[in-house]
């Protein structure tokens, strides 16, 4: 199942017809009163709207997604994991490129850990990229995000994949510069999400999918999640040693060679295979 969320907040089926909006599946959804839960409502009960979503699917005519403005398919997420240098040759080019590393000691993920960034910085592909501090190098880093489907503290790498709910390409876009990590990548728009979520049952091996961007035209980054240091399964397990996982929460799984800035007015083409692709247009804030 291929789940968006466009326009004004409407979710959709995509299906190989265009998008069959399903907000009115969306009533089923438990109310809740303050304090709100920590999680997103829709991705913690997606298996029990299925049904309720393809019966509403079926009953309405589709609009191509060309036509919508694309929003981040997870509305609500709780936090917003991210993994440093986890492919080997995305580090050797961060080590030789002081444009990226800017004299900051540099360690690979088992030294490095996992670092959080702002859920504001969520946006979706149709909301496009605005740069602050354009007088300052602004790169695109696209990645295999992974959304988890159900609570769980000390996953074991074995039972990971089993907390996933689905996956979305990731832009984790950054400022570079001396200041902390989640600081300079943390800004409005900063992490777009999308095109939409595909299932969990839809992608069984997360570790064999190639991705790729480009800029204007111009390939950029182009690899494999086969080379990531630690996979899906172990990102997870790390990550719920330190904190509870909940329906909603993001991981970025880390950003392949050949990452590089872009300008306003720059548009970028991420893909990922199995998921599908999205335009990203670049502007200042």
């Amino acid at each position: 199942m291929r789940l968006a969320r466009f326009d004004d907040n409407r979710v959709g089926l995509v299906l190989n017809d265009g998008i069959h909006d399903v907000t009115g599946a969306l009533d089923q959804l438990p109310a809740h009163r303050y304090p709100f839960p920590a999680h997103d409502s829709l991705i913690a009960n997606l298996a029990n709207l299925k049904p309720a979503m393809e019966r509403a699917a079926r009953a309405c005519r589709p609009t191509s997604p060309e036509k919508t403005k694309l929003l981040s398919p997870v509305a609500n997420p709780g936090k917003i994991m991210a993994a440093p240098v986890n492919y080997t040759r995305h580090l050797e080019e961060v080590l030789a490129d002081k444009g990226i590393h800017h004299g900051s000691l540099v360690n690979e993920i088992h030294k490095a850990g996992i670092f959080l960034k702002a859920t504001s910085s969520v946006a979706g592909p149709g909301e496009g990229v605005r740069l602050v501090h354009v007088e300052r190098r602004n790169d695109h880093e696209v990645e295999l995000a992974v959304v988890i489907g159900r609570k769980g503290r000390n996953i074991t790498a074995r039972d990971a994949l089993g907390f996933v709910a689905g996956y979305c390409i990731g832009l984790d876009m950054t400022i570079r510069g001396p200041e902390e990590r989640s600081f300079r990548k943390s800004p409005d728009s900063y992490t777009v999400l999308g095109p939409w979520l595909v299932t969990a049952d839809e992608i069984p091996d997360p570790g064999s999918l190639e991705l790729k961007i480009q800029v204007n035209g111009e390939q950029r980054q182009n690899a494999n999640t086969r080379d990531l240091i630690l996979g899906v399964p172990e990102l997870i397990a790390w990550a719920s040693s330190f904190y509870t996982l909940h329906p909603g929460d993001v991981l970025l799984t880390g950003t392949p060679q050949g990452v590089g800035p872009v300008r306003p007015g720059d548009v970028m083409l991420a893909s990922l295979e199995r998921i599908g692709e999205m335009r990203v247009a670049v502007s200042a804030a």
